[in-house]
């Protein structure tokens, strides 16, 4: 069983820079725009990260040839996958989970930053179970001038 208090605690920075990147840079803007401003933030406030990770698949112990990108590991565990679309959907999930399953991360971050208000979702990967679990979808953000 995960313990989502410790894992919602771990993320909270996060979250944080993520809430600020947005209140910064206002709705509206390219993917890469608030990739970059996360980066920025992430550094500013000491928060350890990789950008652009690729990684290959296994299965059945063999490694794949397949490459996915991943846009932020923070802290060794943390996935964010960044969007800038008009609403989030089943794929934009469904592309997270499969990166939390396949490297299995306790913790995965889906952001939209365009619309007004950023889209937040949380989620966090329960190996034991293999599925993974919602933490409280939030919408966090700043009204933009």
């Amino acid at each position: 069983m995960i313990d989502t208090a410790k894992l919602r605690e771990h993320i909270f920075d996060v979250i944080g820079a993520i809430h600020n990147v947005h209140k910064v840079l206002g709705a509206g803007l390219n993917e890469s725009c608030y990739q970059e401003g996360l980066q920025i933030e992430l550094t500013q406030n000491n928060i350890p990260f990789k950008r652009e990770v690729s990684f290959h698949p296994t299965y059945q112990g063999h490694l794949m040839e397949a490459t996915f990108r991943i846009d932020f590991l923070c802290k060794s565990d943390i996935i964010i996958e960044c969007k800038a679309v008009p609403k989030l959907i089943a794929d934009h999930r469904a592309q997270l989970f499969n990166y939390m399953r396949l490297l299995k991360m306790p913790c995965g971050i889906l952001v939209n930053f365009l619309p007004q208000y950023a889209e937040i979702e949380r989620y966090f990967f329960d190996e034991e179970k293999r599925a993974i679990v919602p933490a409280n979808k939030a919408i966090i953000g700043h009204r933009t001038h």
